[in-house]
């Protein structure tokens, strides 16, 4: 079978290059805002190789971004041709490519030679040649398998790919307060532009923000003179137009523009989007639910641009901690595995590795445990047979900074984040919080050196995981507490207890079942242990609690919780939210009175929840070869959706009275009442199960 020809590149190189251009477009009040961590390059030379054996003379067509050679069974051609011939027979193809200013790329089209993933890419070959004339030995050049994404055509060029726009109107203007209706993000334009003198435009996610021109987030400034409008913020000038389109894309509901010596008849935008196809679903009988379902889906898709984002107002940049969620629930809406891995590339960067991802110790954890679970939802090996290298080689530092227990700690210029809380909590000594991502970590990179064929790998980072695993309870376990307590100083437990590291030990699986009840009852329904205020970490709690079988409490908590969002007037989900905080207050964060994202990638985190723990599927094995469909209703009267997999979707749909699956592939098992009833899934048919 012969493949389609698609532009292919040093895996990670395009995906470094591309978020660099996303990561450094964030803006405070007008100034340029860069990244705080180290960002890498792609390599400016590469070299594309292929084995061919051909069957009869064959004639190919070449394109590339950059300047290149061709070498034919160790002989280079005249010039840079655009196309060439070989005759029937083995072939080694060879072809370097030079690119400073984007990542070097190559398109090959012929009958049956075309550039696809068969390729392999080096950016070193290794070959010299001494005195004598005689080449050198290449057998130490290590070769990867290209990357590619869907660039498919010799003029899609891959450095010019671009978000997709549209054009939105405002829903309505008052004194000069333009309301599109909900917060959105993409480019304003202006219609109707007269006078000489200066326009600033004033945005905000609430209309407190936009009129506030002392402290909102973002703004621009503009200067009209002689025909000719100057963006301040950048420096540029064009010539004035009946339509002026901004050129640096913003986040906002409102934008407030006031003008000085002009004045403008209009204001409209040019809505910026990643195309997603919304290939998961949810409903149930209960309104506002639906609403929250429909709401997290839009969260999601404005964070769901090049790569998965932070938030689309302040940071707009790519936040492994935020990433690993987004993942989850990409996993049950859009189910965009390239999306992932462009994610996964950009967060794991380049060597030499010199701090944690986003400097952040449980970011580095995330990105390795997300790996796996990107395995597991997709099955696609290949990928992590790409990307192991890089694991390694986040391992290794993190086993470089580990103290004399084998524990991780804190260490300068380490962030320890664990979450946003609303009371100090101390970062010293060993985070039992911590040591559970550890242990996890372990066991990722050890599954994914057993499917890459390093065994030992697979060994070695096992036995870590297990000497690990071995001192989590004895070091952290109190008694008197019946908790995991937040951490150890000296080899003295701490007096904190936070819900942290009880949480993801249930997730992991790490506690007994008389030791999973205690956490719940001393500690995750304990009102009195200190309350979990951002979506980033209800995620977790909820799904822990989801995990102890609690999806009536935590179908409450949703209602509750994002439901007082909505009663906030939300039109997405924000990154923090406290029922206690009332007025201008809620839209504080950072010392800033506007500083919360009020559209947050993990505010989203419903879709993950109700489609793994409601409608009840989730894989067991990875790309849902095995899955099982475990549906609850958590006091709703009735709940109907579809899950998106590998081979199509899962949909489900359970009442009071039955339980109805159809899917499109795999061996699924309908589990119910706890385990006690299994009904094997068939394929491409309908069955219901009367409860």
């Amino acid at each position: 079978m012969v493949s389609k020809a698609t532009w292919i590149w040093y895996p990670g190189d395009y995906e470094i290059w591309l978020g660099n251009k996303m990561n450094n477009r964030r803006t405070d009040r007008g100034a340029y805002f860069p990244p705080f961590w180290k960002q890498d390059s792609h390599y400016v030379t590469v070299e594309f190789s292929k084995v061919v054996n051909l069957v009869e003379e064959e004639t190919v067509t070449l394109a590339t971004e950059g300047n290149y050679n061709i070498k034919i069974d160790g002989k280079m051609l005249f010039g840079m041709p655009k196309e060439f011939s070989l005759s029937a027979g083995v072939h080694h193809i060879n072809i370097k490519v030079h690119n400073q200013c984007s990542p070097p790329t190559l398109f090959i089209l012929g009958k049956t030679i075309n550039s696809d993933e068969s390729w392999n890419v080096t950016f070193e070959d290794k070959e010299w040649i001494d005195e004598s004339g005689k080449a050198s030995d290449t057998l130490s050049t290590v070769y990867r398998h290209v990357g590619f994404w869907n660039f498919n055509s010799p003029d899609d060029l891959p450095s010019n790919f671009k978000l997709k726009r549209r054009h939105d109107n405002v829903v309505s203007c008052i004194d000069g307060l333009f309301d599109f209706g909900r917060e959105t993000f993409g480019y304003v334009k202006l219609h109707g532009i007269k006078g000489e003198g200066k326009i600033n435009l004033y945005y905000g996610e609430s209309e407190e923000e936009a009129k506030d021109k002392e402290f909102c987030e973002t703004l621009d400034k503009l200067v009209v003179k002689d025909g000719v409008i100057t963006d301040l913020v950048t420096g540029n000038t064009v010539s004035l137009t009946d339509v002026y389109t901004m050129e640096n894309s913003k986040t906002f509901r409102y934008v407030f523009v006031d003008t000085e010596g002009c004045s403008i008849e209009n204001v409209s935008m040019d809505y910026e989007y990643m195309p997603e196809q919304e290939k998961g679903s949810f409903k149930c009988s209960d309104e506002e639910v639906n609403r929250i379902w429909d709401i997290g889906v839009y969260t999601l898709q404005l964070t769901a641009r090049e790569f998965f984002i932070d938030g689309i107002k302040r940071d707009r940049w790519v936040w492994s901690g935020d990433a690993t969620q987004s993942y989850l629930m990409n996993f049950y809406l859009f189910n965009d595995n390239e999306m992932v891995k462009r994610t996964t590339w950009l967060l794991g960067g380049k060597v030499p590795v010199t701090s944690h991802i986003n400097t952040i110790m449980d970011y580095t954890f995330y990105w390795l445990i997300s790996i796996y679970d990107y395995y597991l939802y997709s099955g696609d090996r290949h990928f992590l047979f790409q990307i192991y290298p890089m694991m390694q080689v986040y391992m290794d530092f993190v086993l470089g900074r580990t103290d004399r227990d084998g524990m991780v700690e804190g260490m300068t210029g380490d962030w320890v984040f664990v979450d946003w809380a609303d009371e100090p909590m101390d970062k010293h000594g060993q985070l039992a919080f911590e040591q559970i991502l550890f242990k996890k970590s372990l066991e990722a990179i050890s599954a994914v050196a057993e499917i890459t064929g390093d065994s030992e790998g697979c060994e070695k980072y096992g036995k870590l995981a297990d000497v690990l695993g071995a001192k989590l309870i004895p070091y952290f376990w109190n008694d008197n507490k019946q908790a995991l307590i937040h951490n150890r100083i000296n080899g003295k437990q701490g007096d904190s207890l936070f819900r942290y590291p009880n949480i993801f030990a249930v997730l992991y699986g790490y506690l007994t079942k008389e030791q999973q009840e205690s956490v719940k009852r001393t500690v995750i329904l304990n009102d009195d242990v200190l309350k979990i205020t951002t979506p980033y970490m209800r995620f977790y709690e909820l799904e822990a609690l989801c995990i102890l079988g609690e999806q009536n409490r935590v179908m409450k908590e949703i209602k509750s919780y994002w439901g007082g969002m909505l009663m906030e007037g939300a039109t997405t989900f924000w990154e923090k939210y406290n029922p206690d905080e009332h007025g201008v207050k809620k839209y504080a964060m950072y010392g800033r009175p506007y500083g919360k994202s009020l559209c947050h990638a993990w505010g989203a985190s419903p879709i993950y929840l109700l489609g793994k723990y409601f409608l009840g599927v989730k894989p067991t094995k990875p790309g849902y070869e095995e899955y099982k469909v475990s549906p609850a209703l958590g006091g709703l009267d009735w709940i109907e959706g579809k899950v998106p997999t590998p081979f199509g979707s899962v949909y489900v749909k359970m009442t009071k009275e039955s339980v109805t699956v159809m899917s499109d592939g795999g061996k699924g098992t309908l589990v119910l009442n706890g385990g006690k009833k299994q009904v094997d899934i068939p394929v491409g048919s309908e069955i219901t199960v009367m409860l």
